[in-house]
This record gives structure tokens, C-alpha cells and sequence, in this order.
């Protein structure tokens, strides 16, 4: 038999390249494909939620998101050519020890790409751009999958395959899932990434007026901006196409502004706001992600973000499976996400709902301002419910498995400062145990699993003489609602996945099966 690849991705969007990164810093051997001619050059999403922040927190990569991007955004509200106000859109609330990032951060998709690119080349890999999904077909062991590319027509065998290629999916054609859904209405939008002069650099600018809205977005640490431009058919039914000259005319006609000039297009696009979504994630040993299973509106900035969670999740699971997990493991995924995606469909269709009943471009830019509470920086999301989430104690707990694992800040004890970001960080999973007891379960848990689980404890120093990871101002013990005794264990991407107040004899056998069902039981892990 030629030489099996363990995962072939298909697509190098932000979903195909998250899901790659998680992959290849567990040592699993994949190829990335993507049949377009190079990277995406557009901005069709351009915000990245707190959640994916900390996301790109794990991968590492955050600190180049955040200098790339702005949080401290304020955009300014006009009719034609007269300025009536302006609104700062950033911090959604006072800082919190639980949430290292409050605010959405503006971004072009473009960029995002390239930082996730460049994260994927540090790890060895480079994608196969021109590089086209043809045709598959699965066996009991693998799937093989046709390409056409340089080389022409290839032929390659690999386990699993991950279809991140878009909302034209080939992958899931391919598959023959349906894609169910409907548009949200008949109006059209151009989208277009383009330099401007004569507006100011600093700031955001809306217009809406009975002929639509009109959106233009600078990019920090780049010439271009985004025009985001509703438009209607004219008397004929023609919808105007995407064009610099069409964004010229709708930029003169709304703003009344003769000093504004654009040139220099780099991406330009008309589409219809569609809500789409699959019925199934998996189809045996091939998946889909991203827009390839779900389409939103770009209403609440939620698409990109919910695909880059999507191979987040992903990641991990397949990764586990190859180093002789249970096979079991890899149903979680369309458990976990595909409720998710449903959910993130109603937020986006009633963002967008109420886009289009506003009246005034002040009620716009308000919308852009987050929420806390209503669900669009993601950080509510839950597994609760999944068979990766196992609850013993108190079921009335605020935090329970499957809930979004907090951040916290600890001392060693040398008093060097760290957090529990920095603990959870990497491949692993992580149990945290707060104050004394279960000395056999940890000792067991560290001989066994090494690396691949790293086991904490968290401790109070005035009143628990043993040592560990210091909880000086409370803030571990009370995010995770953390009486001594309690053990949490924290699944690779962020989420609780086993929480337990009962310091008995049952918390031991329920982190083993944990630990089994997620795990090769001890084999060695994988780096």
C-alpha cells in the first residue's frame, strides 16, 4: 500500500489553517490544499470576537493579532456630507481577572490569514495553493482523494480528510450533504478592500439613508479600508456589479463628499446575505467546518470566528485519534459544534434583522458596540450536555463542565507572576486541584500520562502548607466556584471538561474514564 498521509485539509481559510495548526503542533502529518492561486486577499470578515482571541492565545499567535488589529475603535455617523455624531465602540465592560480580552478587534480576514500562515510555516508546513479537490471516495481505513494541481492530477490516501473549503464546499458536494437554508431578504452588497483619501484614518464612517448603508473601515497598519455598500437592483432588475467604478458612484451619491477618493482595489465582491447550514458534520472519516457547514450574516462579525472554533475543536480530537484514542471521541464534534452553529444562525439573522430596520445610522454604529450577555463575543458558548462533559457535585454550580474554562492570576512559589492561561496553554489537558488532598490521584495521573496531562495544584498560602500554584487574591478559586477539595480538569481547547466537588473515591474512577475516553490511556503522547 503507497504511504497513508494522516489528515489531508482542503481549504486555507481561517478554519482550514486553524484547523492545520492544531494538527501539526501535535506531530500529525497533513497537507494542506487551497484551489485558489494564492492566500485570499479580501476582508470579508473583519472582526475577531474575545473567545478567538483567546484562541489565538493557545496557537500563540495573539500578541501579533493584537498589534495588527485595533479594540479602541470609534466610528462616526453622517447624513451626506454632515457629520451628527460619533460612537466609541470598544470595551464592553471593566476589565476582569476571568477575561484577558473584553474587546472585538478589527481586523481584515487577510491578516488573519497571514498570521495564522505564518504560525503553520513555523510548524513545518506550507500550503499547496492551485491545488484543487477533484473527487473522493472512503474505505474502512482511509479516504482517497483526487487533486489537480502544477503536477496535474494526483492521487493521495489519507485517515481523515477536513473540508474548510467555503460556503461552494466541494468537499461537502462531494459528500452529497444538503445545505439548507434560505436568503435573508433581497438586497445585495458589495464588499470591497480599497485605499481612501480624504476621510479621517483614526476613525470608522456610516451612512444610512433610504438608498441603504454605506460602511467604510480603515485598517490599522495598512493603506487599505473596507467598503461594505448595500445596493439594489435598478429599473431594469439589473443589480449593479462589483466594481471600483460601482463603489465610486455609491461613495459620490450617499456622502455628497466631492473631497473623498478611492482607487487602488485589491478585492471586490457583490453577494446576498444567505443563512445556510448542514444537517451532519461528519460523513465517516471526512468532516466539514467552517463556512463549508454553516453561512451566516456578516451581522455580529460571528462567521469567521465560529469556523475558527470549529477546527479548534476539531484539531485536538483528530489528533488523539491518530495517536490510538478511541475512535469514539471524533462523534463529539458534530455533538459539540453543530448546535453551536445553529445558534450562532438565529444571533446573526436577528442582528441582521434589526440592521435592517434601523432608521438612523446612529442606531448602526450603536449595534457595533458589544453586548455583555448577548453571545456575540462568544465567550458563552457551552458543551453542556456532551458526552465530553461530566459534572459531579453540585449541580447548580455557575460553572459547569462544558463551560468555558476561566483565566486567573497565580504566583509560583518564588512569587514569579503567571496565570492560568499560561498553565493551559499547549497540547495538553490540564487538572487543577484546589488546596489538599487527592495526593494518589495526582501522583498517579503524572506517572501515567506525563505530558499529556499537567496536573496543578491551585492553594490558598495562608491556610495550605502544601505546594502549588498560589491563588493569592482568590481569583482561580471563585471563577471556578472552587471549594477545597474540588478538582477541575480542562479539556486542550479551554473548555471544563470534568468538574468535581466530592473528594471521594468516585472523582477518582470518573478523571480515569475521562481520561480514557480522551486519550490513548496512557500511550505516549504525541508532541
Amino acid at each position: 500500500m503507497t504511504d497513508v498521509l494522516d489528515v489531508l485539509v482542503v481549504g486555507a481559510g481561517p478554519t482550514g489553517l486553524t484547523t492545520a495548526i492544531e494538527l501539526a503542533r501535535r506531530g500529525v502529518r497533513i497537507r494542506v490544499v487551497d484551489a485558489a492561486d494564492g492566500p485570499f486577499p479580501g476582508s470579508r470578515g473583519k472582526g475577531v470576537q474575545p473567545r478567538t482571541l483567546e484562541v489565538f492565545d493557545d496557537l500563540g499567535i495573539v500578541d501579533k493579532a493584537l498589534s495588527a488589529g485595533r479594540t479602541d475603535a470609534v466610528v462616526r455617523y453622517y447624513e451626506r456630507d454632515r457629520l451628527l455624531g460619533q460612537v466609541r465602540v470598544d470595551t464592553a465592560g471593566p476589565a476582569r481577572a476571568d477575561v484577558p480580552y473584553l474587546d472585538l478587534l478589527w481586523i481584515p480576514q487577510w491578516r488573519v490569514d497571514q498570521i495564522l500562515s505564518e504560525r503553520l510555516v513555523e510548524l513545518g508546513v506550507t500550503v499547496e495553493y492551485g491545488t484543487a479537490l477533484v473527487d473522493l471516495h472512503q474505505h474502512g481505513d482511509r479516504v482517497t482523494a483526487d487533486l489537480t494541481g502544477p503536477h496535474g492530477r494526483t492521487r493521495i490516501d489519507a485517515r481523515y480528510l477536513v473540508g474548510a473549503d467555503g460556503g461552494h464546499s466541494r468537499t461537502r458536494k462531494l459528500l452529497g450533504v444538503g445545505f439548507d437554508g434560505e436568503p435573508l431578504g433581497e438586497e445585495r452588497m458589495v464588499l470591497a478592500d480599497v485605499c481612501v483619501e480624504g476621510l479621517d484614518p483614526s476613525t470608522g464612517h456610516v451612512w444610512l439613508d433610504q438608498t441603504g448603508l454605506l460602511a467604510l473601515t480603515p485598517f490599522t497598519n495598512t493603506r487599505s479600508w473596507q467598503v461594505q455598500a448595500s445596493v439594489h437592483a435598478g429599473a431594469d432588475g439589473a443589480v449593479p456589479e462589483a466594481t471600483l467604478a460601482t463603489v465610486r458612484r455609491i461613495i459620490t451619491e450617499r456622502t455628497a463628499m466631492p473631497g473623498i477618493r478611492v482607487h487602488d482595489a485589491t478585492w471586490l465582491s457583490l453577494f446576498r446575505t444567505t443563512m445556510r447550514m448542514v444537517d451532519r458534520y461528519r460523513v465517516g472519516r471526512v468532516f466539514l467546518a467552517g463556512d463549508a457547514a454553516h453561512v451566516h450574516s456578516p451581522a455580529g462579525a460571528q462567521g469567521m470566528n465560529t469556523g475558527i472554533q470549529d477546527g479548534y475543536n476539531l484539531g485536538w480530537k483528530l489528533a488523539a485519534v491518530l495517536a490510538r484514542g478511541p475512535e469514539s471521541l471524533l462523534d463529539t464534534y458534530q455533538r459539540e459544534r453543530l448546535p453551536v452553529a445553529k445558534s450562532m444562525l438565529a444571533l446573526t439573522a436577528e442582528q441582521h434583522r434589526k440592521f435592517r430596520a434601523a432608521s438612523h445610522a446612529a442606531d448602526v454604529v450603536r449595534m457595533l458596540t458589544p453586548q455583555p450577555g448577548v453571545g456575540t463575543d462568544q465567550l458563552s458558548i457551552t458543551y453542556r450536555g456532551s458526552a465530553l462533559a461530566v459534572d459531579l457535585g453540585d449541580a447548580d454550580r455557575p460553572l459547569r463542565a462544558g463551560d468555558r474554562a476561566p483565566d486567573a492570576p497565580l504566583h509560583d512559589a518564588n512569587g514569579s507572576p503567571t496565570r492560568l492561561f499560561d498553565v493551559f496553554r499547549g497540547t495538553h489537558l490540564t487538572l487543577l486541584a484546589f488546596g489538599r488532598g487527592h495526593d494518589d490521584l495526582l501522583a498517579f495521573l503524572s506517572a501515567r500520562y506525563g505530558a499529556a496531562v499537567h496536573v496543578h495544584r491551585i492553594i490558598d498560602a495562608s491556610t495550605d502548607s502544601v505546594p502549588g500554584l498560589v491563588d493569592a487574591e482568590g481569583h482561580a478559586a471563585g471563577a471556578y466556584h472552587a471549594e477545597p477539595g474540588a478538582l477541575r480538569l480542562i479539556r486542550p481547547d479551554g473548555y471544563v471538561g470534568l468538574a468535581s466537588d466530592d473528594p471521594g473515591p468516585a472523582t477518582r474512577q470518573a478523571v480515569e474514564d475521562y481520561l480514557a475516553a480522551v486519550t490513548a490511556a496512557g500511550s505516549p503522547a504525541r508532541r
